[in-house]
Formats: C-alpha cells, structure tokens, sequence
C-alpha cells in the first residue's frame, strides 16, 4: 500500500468530539505508516499557510476534551477563487495527497470549492451540533449538545417550579431544529417553537395560550417550559417573553443557552461517532476516494457527495414528528373533567 501525506483541519463553529475525530485519524493514518499534518485555524490555515505536524504523542489524551487543538474560524476569504487557488498551491507544496475537512454545510462548501483548483482528495466528516446535515443520520457534537441543552433545562425547572413561572430556553439550531426537538422530548418541556413547526406568530402565541391553560387545570399554577430555537421568534426571545407576560398575567423568564452548548466534554456517542469516522475517512483516503463526506446510517459508515450534503434538506423523521406530536401536545389525550 502507497503511504500518503494527510492534512485535517476543522472549520466552522467548534463541535465536541472534533478532538476525538483527530485523534482517530491520526492514530489509524500512523498505524498504516502514513504522515498527518493539522492546519490550524480552518480555512485561514491553508492561506497562511499555519500547519505543525500530528502523531500519537500528540493527541495523546485529547479524547475527552471539547474544542478543537487544531482550533476553529469562519473564513469568508475562502470563497474567493484566488483564496482556493493559494490554498491548492500550499497544498501542492507539501506534497499533501488528502485533505479531511471537519464541519458543517460551509465547510463542505469550501472544501468543495477547493477542489475545483487542487488535484487532491478533499473528504468531509460532519462535525456540527445542529444536526443539519444530509446523508449522515447524526453528526460529531449533537449528542453532546442535547446532554448540554437537557442539562440546562432541569436546571430552570427546579427554579420554574419554586416560583411558577414560565420559562423561554433558546437553544442553537437557527436553520434546524433537531437540537431543539431532542432537547425538549428529553427534558420534558412543555412546548417547542422550531424551524419546522412555526408558521405564525400569532397562531403561535394563541395555541400557547391555550395548552397554558390545559396545563394549568391538570397541574396548578406550576412551571411551563418552552424550547425555542435562536432567531426564529420575530424581534427575538425578549419580545416574546413580553407577549406571552401580556398574555398569560403571568412571569415569563428568557434563557439563552448560547455558545455554552458547544462546549464541555463529549459523551459516549459522540466519542464513538467522531472515532468510527476519522478510521474511516483514512480508509476512504487509501481507497482514493474524492469530494465525499463520511457519515454514518443506521449505525454503519455511508459515502455521500459532498455537494448532496447541501443540495438536499435534511428533515424530520416521521417518528421524531409523531413523538414531538405526542409528548409536547397537552391536548391530545386528555379528560379535563377527571
């Protein structure tokens, strides 16, 4: 087997598990006698270009660690075609074979980019806690985000039930709500707002009122815990905390989860996950595999273009729409005169 010269970077908003994924890659990539070189700072990296070689020693014990040792950055710059074809021309000068590019649909955007001006094998793996991507069934730091979001949620209901409040907790997911679905089913809130259910604001706000209500007869006056995903509500979660005081009569408190979502330690799954990908993105890389993304269905590796990761919207499974139907639905079942 021809021994190649592998480069990683990771782009985008950081993800737990980043770190177990390079480590994967830089295990089984020098078990098989090939080199790894980590581009620091994403896309910025290649311009730089910024780059220190990885072995063993190197992401020894960085399994359990959040973040990125490679570290992270948005770059706009990339997507001028002068910025890829700087990229390509370092590439080409550290005779790299194969890049694997960890991320979201604007990673995979520049990596696709960037194949256009180098002759390279570009692989993606989805490394993003919003879920949002096609053709993997989850991706590496979602698990350990909803732990995170599920986390936050008990804790406002300990503090919701003392004083009988009403509680907004946005989580991440603008575009998708994956995060803010399995958020809300595992801490048992009372309502979600998400890319995939809203449509009015106002009918929005009426059918609020009215499982407040329900909730209300059954329980008492006690805590009401609605999910809603960052910048979906019209004017923000501030003005929808006012709607619903104006509304209701009674004290509505916002929670913003933001960026400490992405951070912390990642769990079991996402360990496995971002390990299972990185040995088989090395495999991909050996077989001369192109402009892909290695994901995973039903629990086994898939190839899927990387274009198609994009091109295609991820949605809902039918049995993620009936359980949210189910569970976060005061109305479906219920005998209010018992």
């Amino acid at each position: 087997m021809t021994t190649k010269r592998i480069a990683v970077l990771t782009s985008g908003g950081d993800a737990p598990g980043m770190n177990a994924c390079i480590r994967a890659i830089v295990v089984a990539s020098e078990g098989a006698g090939h080199t790894v070189i980590g581009f620091e700072h994403g896309f910025h990296g290649l311009l730089a270009p910024n780059w220190r070689k990885l072995d063993s020693k190197k992401v020894h014990n960085i399994i359990q660690r959040g973040g990125t040792i490679l570290r992270s950055a948005r770059c706009e710059e990339f997507k001028q075609d002068s910025a890829a074809k700087n990229a390509a021309k370092h590439l080409s000068e550290l005779a790299i074979d194969a890049i694997l590019i960890l991320g979201g649909d604007g990673s995979f955007r520049g990596a696709k980019h960037l194949s256009k001006f180098w002759d390279g094998q570009v692989i993606g793996l989805p490394a993003t806690i919003d879920n949002d991507i096609y053709g993997t069934d989850t991706t590496i730091g979602y698990y350990t985000a909803i732990q995170t979001a599920m986390d936050s949620i008990d804790k406002v209901r300990d503090t919701a039930d003392a004083f009988e409040r009403i509680f907004l907790v946005e989580v991440m997911g603008r575009h998708a709500g994956f995060l803010g679905a399995k958020a809300a089913i595992s801490g048992a809130a009372n309502y979600a707002i998400l890319p995939e259910l809203f449509t009015d604001p106002d009918e929005t706000l009426n059918d609020i009122h009215q499982q407040l209500s329900i909730h209300r007869k059954r329980y008492g006056h006690e805590s009401f815990i609605i999910v809603l995903t960052e910048n979906l509500w019209p004017e923000g979660i501030n003005t929808l905390a006012e709607k619903l005081e104006n509304l209701t009569g009674g004290e509505v408190r916002p929670v913003i989860l933001g960026h400490v979502q992405r951070g912390g330690s990642p769990v079991s799954q996402d360990r496995i996950l971002a390990t299972t990908l990185g040995v088989e993105a090395v495999r991909c890389v050996e077989q001369g595999k192109h402009c892909i993304m290695v994901g995973q269905q039903n629990l086994e590796p898939a190839e899927v273009p990387l274009e198609q990761t994009w091109e295609t919207k991820k949605v809902f499974s039918d049995s993620l729409t009936r359980t949210m139907k189910t569970m976060l639905n005061e109305r479906h079942s219920w005998d209010l005169t018992k």
